[in-house]
């Protein structure tokens, strides 16, 4: 299976870019500057705001990590939309790195972390570009998408466990009860799901168990 990774130089994206190494894919990192990776990896050395369809389709699986900088968010939405115009109509499918803001609150489905207030201030403005770039997507109808929200505390420093569980867009919450997941476990289920395809054109989030 062939899978770009946009962003394959960050922290989420270099731990996916891993497991997708270790089920004997065929990655190729899509990064602005390539001597950061530190895989040996075919790479695709450009802006990923000129990323073209002919960049982009030769792959089965292309996965957004991009990381937007924190003074312009919206480099999210940007982004989502040049993905969407690259993608739609052709086989591949976009798997994005989400936020947990867009995460209905409880099963009712009423409404999000965002419309709770759920979300720090702090990280309220990259919850709603990244809600934003979600709604983007939902609105194409020949877009293969999958959209993959962490936990409410994703943790950098977290261990891979293996130990995770996948669900739909409604907040999960592990055996101690807190909605956490590593970024390792995270990596590891979104590999998972590039593999299974089980929740094509879905909303999905994930949370895991502490080491």
């Amino acid at each position: 299976m062939k899978v770009g990774i946009i962003g394959a130089t960050g922290k989420v994206g270099r731990l996916i870019m891993n497991e997708a190494l270790n089920e004997n894919m065929e990655v190729t990192a899509i990064v602005r500057n390539a001597s950061k990776l530190d895989s040996d990896v075919p790479v695709i050395e450009k802006n990923a705001f000129d990323l073209t369809r002919d960049d982009l389709s030769q792959f089965d699986v292309v996965v957004n990590a991009f990381a937007a900088p924190l003074d312009d968010l919206d480099q999210h939405i940007q982004l989502g939309r040049v993905l969407i115009e690259a993608l739609e109509g052709t086989d591949t499918r976009l798997i994005i790195v989400g936020g947990a803001g867009s995460l209905y609150s409880d099963d009712s489905k009423t409404t999000t972390l965002i419309d709770k207030s759920m979300v720090p201030d702090f990280a309220m403005p990259i919850a709603k570009a990244q809600n934003k770039n979600l709604e983007d997507i939902k609105a194409s109808n020949q877009l293969n998408w999958t959209f993959i929200s962490p936990s409410s505390f994703f943790d950098p420093e977290g261990q891979r466990t293996g130990n995770y569980r996948v669900g739909m867009n409604v907040v999960l919450t592990n055996s101690e009860g807190e909605s956490y997941v590593s970024y390792p476990d995270y990596a590891l289920a979104l590999v998972k799901e590039i593999q299974n395809a089980d929740f094509i054109k879905q909303h999905i989030t994930v949370v895991s168990e502490k080491a």
